[in-house]
């Protein structure tokens, strides 16, 4: 329920708006004068607060500075039976949302209160919002405690604040485009947008739309003109992902916007001028492209005024406990609370240090949500990992499918090699469950939620 501060020393007014307002649905707190308003004003958060103009001791514009100090979104109305140009002036100079004259319609106050009130909840969803994306992406939600990455968490933090272009290499999964966000939303940009594209993903023939936008007419289906992504981020910072695999037509016009700070729509011949932060991102490097002449040079050198490269995951293995807890501690939010894991075995983070990671931090999280979901234990086990990081050999490159054109379900086959290699296990332990878990390197707890999952049957006493 959303609060109200009515301060006005006339107790008639005070008690009419009390009504009035309360019947809307807002709960109300009054005050007979400046001062007592003040002291409330201290002691709780109003969602809006009215107030008389003129009052003895302290005044309309003395309660509006006190709650400008105290929150300065809360929104002030001025009520006054001398309204003047003077007093509006006044008012709005000190952040007053708005003021209203004496007698006052009472269909109006309730439509003023009503947006004042709207505009209050956007306020702190919005400061919300901002408040939840600095803690997502602050520099202390980084993990790693490797020289590698201390080094690189210094870097961003230097780079934050300046206006100057960046280029983030390192291989696929390694964390560059949450690098661009952690530099945006702590950066003089981070209350305007954050936009991406990544360049490898949207057809030649349609990027340059994306981007800069098109004229009515300038191609077969463009009905209407179309703002390109570049402009919605005016002011903020624009991250282009895997730049690598801009052609060299968008490469050219990606040039002139580093060096002119203007775009100009595709079919349009004004140019319109960009207030933004370049960010970009490339899995592949960009040095040798430039040798292999796939990539610009000038805008090669445009783009590397500050480069940042991620280190591959395989590369500081002492990160990896690390990341472990914190994606276990991501992904137990979906668990009951006598379900959450507390951990992994020490068999299994052996396991996990001595993999290769060819998808870097990515792939380990996709095996870490993985093992919370399957896991029957209270810590993940050798047995919920996939056997790329438990087996001894690396992922097969290839996927054997089957040669016609059907789609495979995944899950599906999966679950029925599961269940197959289960009642295998069962039939050769004559159903003795201590025995098969132990054919299948199970624990007793995880053999009996997979029996229980697949419906088989199993007997629970040991084979003595």
């Amino acid at each position: 329920m959303n609060s109200i501060l009515v301060v006005d020393d006339e107790k008639s007014l005070r008690d009419f708006l009390t009504i009035m307002l309360e019947n809307e649905g807002y709960a109300v707190d009054t005050a007979s004068s400046g001062e007592k308003a003040v002291k409330l004003i201290l002691e709780k958060d109003f969602d809006l607060v009215l107030t008389d103009f003129r009052m003895k001791k302290a005044n309309g514009i003395e309660v509006l500075e006190a709650v400008k100090e105290q929150n300065p979104i809360t929104p002030v109305v001025l009520m006054t039976a001398y309204a003047s140009a003077e007093t509006a002036v006044e008012a709005m100079k000190k952040g007053a949302y708005d003021y209203i004259s004496k007698p006052f319609n009472v269909e109006d106050m309730q439509l003023m209160v009503k947006n004042a009130i709207e505009k209050k909840t956007l306020a702190d969803q919005n400061s919300y919002l901002k408040s939840a994306l600095k803690e997502k992406f602050g520099f202390e939600n980084f993990i790693g405690s490797s020289a590698s990455m201390q080094k690189i968490f210094k870097l961003i933090e230097k780079v934050a604040d300046s206006n100057a272009t960046i280029l983030i290499g390192g291989e696929s999964g390694t964390g560059k485009e949450l690098v661009a966000k952690a530099i945006h939303f702590n950066g003089g940009r981070k209350n305007y947008p954050f936009v991406s594209i990544n360049c490898g993903a949207v057809p030649e023939n349609l990027l340059e739309s994306e981007l800069f936008g098109h004229e009515k007419g300038a191609f077969t289906g463009a009905d209407s003109s179309k703002v390109g992504l570049m402009e919605t981020a005016s002011k903020g910072t624009f991250f282009l992902d895997e730049v690598g695999e801009a052609p060299l037509s968008i490469q050219v016009k990606l040039l002139r916007v580093l060096q002119e700070k203007e775009i100009t729509r595709v079919g349009g011949n004004k140019t319109i001028g960009i207030d933004l932060r370049i960010v970009a991102a490339s899995n592949v490097e960009l040095a040798k492209a430039v040798k292999n002449k796939t990539f610009r040079e000038d805008l090669y050198y445009r783009l590397n005024v500050i480069p940042i490269e991620l280190p591959p995951l395989r590369e500081r293995v002492e990160d990896i406990p690390l990341l472990i807890n914190h994606f276990i501690n991501k992904y137990n939010e979906d668990r009951p609370e006598e379900n959450k894991i507390q951990g992994i075995h020490p068999d299994a983070l052996r396991l996990m240090e001595q993999y290769s990671w060819p998808g870097n931090v990515r792939e380990l999280e996709n095996v870490i949500e993985r093992a919370v979901v399957l896991e029957a234990e209270d810590t993940i086990q050798v047995s919920s990992l996939p056997e790329a990081v438990s087996g001894t050999t690396e992922p097969s490159s290839e996927v054997m499918l089957p040669s016609n054109d059907q789609p495979v379900d995944l899950e599906k086959t999966l679950d029925q090699i599961e269940k197959k290699m289960l009642s295998g296990a069962l039939d050769q332990s004559n159903g003795i469950i201590n025995k098969a878990a132990k054919q299948l390197n199970l624990s007793f707890r995880s053999m009996r939620y997979r029996i229980q999952k697949h419906k088989l049957k199993g007997k629970e006493e040991t084979d003595d």
